[in-house]
């Protein structure tokens, strides 16, 4: 039986968490990497609802996206989503930045569900190991900002997409999972028509629209949640002594 150590292994190799970004906190974050597995539960973030879902199906681990500790904890209670994975034996991994660096990782899937074509990295970030933040490519056709949004939208099946209209048609098109308008300059310095991403500010959508690109917000969680799917299969195959299932709760709604 495979072991929640083991388990962190077969992800270093698809999504080695020497990848990690220095602020992030990554690998297996709660629990007993010794203990043994037999069900696993996906999700983009760990929740009280992925934690009550890997309860009910008798999961030992939950694998996530967004690090279950993040900032450094004051206190453990009842009421604390660690306490309550402690309470029911259920071990934690985190792979974040380190997923969304990796080939075949959530930039990687993002990329292919909008279909872009001859991607390669947007943003160096460590020259070491050849590690790039953000993607960028080609559609097959240019496009409009309007039409370009409504494909992004249900692409992804997203609660919302929020752009500014660079005026001009699209078909170089940059993307970074999650939180990314920071990608903008460099989006720009290569050529991009647009940039894809999430948790775009104000001031931002308006330097966008200066600089003459078309910048879209499609949603923290739509933007990532899309790897999760992929993950599992993967995982599933390289691993067949553990069932896993995933957990596509958000909170997030709009009307």
């Amino acid at each position: 039986m495979s072991t929640v150590a083991e388990i962190h292994s077969v992800i270093n190799q698809l999504a080695p968490f020497s990848l990690s970004m220095d602020f992030d906190n990554t690998g297996i974050l709660v629990g007993d990497s010794h203990r043994t597995v037999e069900c696993a539960l996906l999700a983009l973030d760990c929740t009280s609802q992925v934690i009550a879902q890997a309860v009910q199906c008798g999961a030992q681990l939950i694998i996530t996206h967004h690090p279950i500790i993040f900032h450094p904890l004051k206190h453990v209670t009842e009421n604390d989503l660690v306490y309550q994975l402690v309470h029911h034996d259920i071990a934690v991994i985190s792979a974040h930045t380190n997923l969304d660096i990796a080939a075949g990782g959530v930039n990687d899937v993002l990329a292919a569900a909008i279909s872009l074509q001859d991607c390669r990295g947007l943003e160096m970030v460590d020259p070491t190991q050849e590690a790039w933040l953000g993607r960028i490519g080609k559609l097959s056709a240019p496009t409009d900002a309007v039409s370009f949004a409504k494909a992004v939208k249900g692409a992804l099946n997203a609660v919302s997409v929020k752009f500014v209209d660079g005026g001009r048609p699209i078909q170089t098109v940059a993307l970074c999972s999650g939180s990314g308008a920071d990608c903008l300059d460099a989006a720009i310095a290569q050529g991009a028509n647009a940039l894809l991403t999430s948790e775009v500010k104000h001031h931002e959508f308006l330097q966008a629209a200066e600089a003459g690109i078309t910048l879209l917000d499609a949603g923290h969680f739509d933007t990532e949640d899309i790897v999760i799917e992929p993950l599992r299969q993967i995982l599933s195959e390289q691993i067949q002594d553990v069932r896993f299932f995933t957990c596509h709760h958000s909170r997030i709604q709009a009307i």
